[in-house]
């Protein structure tokens, strides 16, 4: 039948066809429904995808323990089969570490082992609360991430962003794609398209390490593991969108302060400018130029599975075994404590009785971004609150994001991360105290 519509096609080159147009906004719609809007169903008023890991993991019943086993055992042996374990001290370390959390989660799942690694908020608290979470949201996340990110939404919006992004963050307007990439999906896909994008000399050594710093963020799919945690759930539309804002005004306010600021902003080719009064068009161009490109939704899906389960086995062994090493720190050594005061004057200001603990709980965030939401799940409401976003704002920490950044070309030094994060600590802390505040008031109204 194709013969009939080749010349109707030449006749509306210029226009874009019905079926682009659908498959532009068909699963991008599909894809804000099931991450942004709240449902309730049988009593419990949470976003689609939270919806269906509860599903799953009552489905699954006793069986999710083993699933989330079999997924660090496979991420223990991930590196050594494709044999990157050695490629440099990172990857060893992390190799390491890897298979220290196949033997935590053995012990979590077998209760064999020493007593105290056994209390509730150790070993017990990691397993159920994060790392089988995590092992069914990340998979689940990804098939319904190709909906958001594989159709022209993205594009569409990274065009219509360029007059914000430059004044406002220093980067090119695609970089918006980049940080909603890894806001929607996670740091890691972020990461690995900065650093694509930076090989191909688009970005400035500058740029690229404005992105993973600021940008490359947990994902969406994370938040809701930590709004879980902290019982956020019922403000979740509220918390997801103060958060994305602190995060991105902190890194507006970081661009600008060394190290980042002071390093290479040369690079070889830019990004297509669009022309005065031409953004909308150019905008909308782009985006019908990827659903037209986009592969099915199958493939996309298929794609973005194998991706997630990959993510999914490189994450959870280091929860684990890192998460565990910081839970000890933060319960037995008072390294977190003595960081935390750095950040107190930050919270002292707002007078917050939580505090000093909320200081320090973002100090053990360093180790790990869920150690701020598991210290303090009993807080009062402001200090769950602004942990919460202070655990997804501070976007750098040692059990992920850092090694994941170490692994690109992003000239970045551990040194340099580590200031970057402080500061983001600062920040965050200034502002997410006052937006809990805010909440509250506006929940109890």
């Amino acid at each position: 039948m194709p013969h009939h519509h080749s010349t109707a096609d030449q006749r509306h080159a210029g226009a874009a066809r019905p079926a682009t147009v659908l498959k532009l906004f068909l699963p991008s719609a599909l894809g804000i429904l099931i991450f942004f809007v709240p449902v309730t169903i049988a009593g419990n008023t949470t976003i689609l995808l939270d919806h269906m890991v509860t599903g799953a993991r009552t489905l699954l019943g006793e069986l999710s323990g083993f699933y989330a086993l079999a997924l660090i055992i496979a991420g223990a042996a991930y590196p050594l089969i494709k044999g990157y374990w050695n490629r440099s001290l990172t990857e060893r370390i992390f190799s390491v570490l890897k298979i220290a959390g196949v033997a935590a989660a053995l012990m979590a799942m077998t209760g064999w082992g020493p007593g105290f690694l056994h209390e509730p908020d150790m070993l017990p608290f990691l397993f159920e609360r994060l790392v089988i979470p995590v092992g069914l949201i990340v998979p689940i996340g990804a098939v319904f991430l190709a909906l958001l990110i594989s159709y022209g939404l993205l594009e569409l919006i990274g065009v219509l962003l360029q007059p914000i992004m430059r004044p406002i963050w220093r980067t090119p307007g695609r970089s918006a794609i980049d940080a909603v990439a890894s806001f929607v999906g996670s740091y890691s896909i972020g990461l690995l398209i900065t650093n694509r994008v930076y090989q191909a000399g688009q970005y400035s050594a500058r740029e690229a390490a404005i992105i993973a710093t600021g940008f490359s963020t947990v994902s969406a799919t994370f938040m809701i593991i930590v709004a879980r945690t902290l019982d956020l759930m019922s403000v979740w539309n509220l918390y997801f969108w103060l958060t994305l804002a602190i995060t991105f005004i902190v890194t507006a306010v970081t661009v600008r302060l060394p190290p980042l600021s002071r390093m290479d902003d040369g690079k070889p080719d830019g990004e297509p400018e669009a022309l005065p009064g031409k953004r909308l068009s150019t905008a909308w161009r782009t985006g019908l130029g990827v659903a037209e490109q986009a592969p099915g939704l199958h493939r996309s899906v298929a794609l973005n599975v194998r991706e997630g389960l990959v993510m999914a086995i490189s994450i959870l062994p280091s929860i684990m075994s890192v998460g565990l090493l910081g839970l000890l720190l933060a319960k037995y050594t008072p390294l977190f404590e003595w960081l935390g005061w750095l950040f107190y004057p930050f919270v002292a200001i707002w007078g917050l009785e939580d505090g000093a603990a909320l200081a320090q709980a973002s100090a053990a965030g360093l180790a790990e971004m869920f150690l701020p939401a598991l210290l303090m799940a009993e807080a009062e409401f402001v200090a769950r609150f602004a942990a919460g976003v202070v655990s997804v704002s501070s976007v750098l920490f040692f059990s992920a994001s850092i090694p994941c950044i170490l692994s690109t070309s992003i000239p970045l030094s551990v040194t340099r991360i580590v200031v970057v994060w402080f500061m983001r600590v600062a920040l965050s802390l200034l502002l997410a105290v006052p937006a809990g505040y805010l909440v509250l008031a506006l929940s109890a109204g």
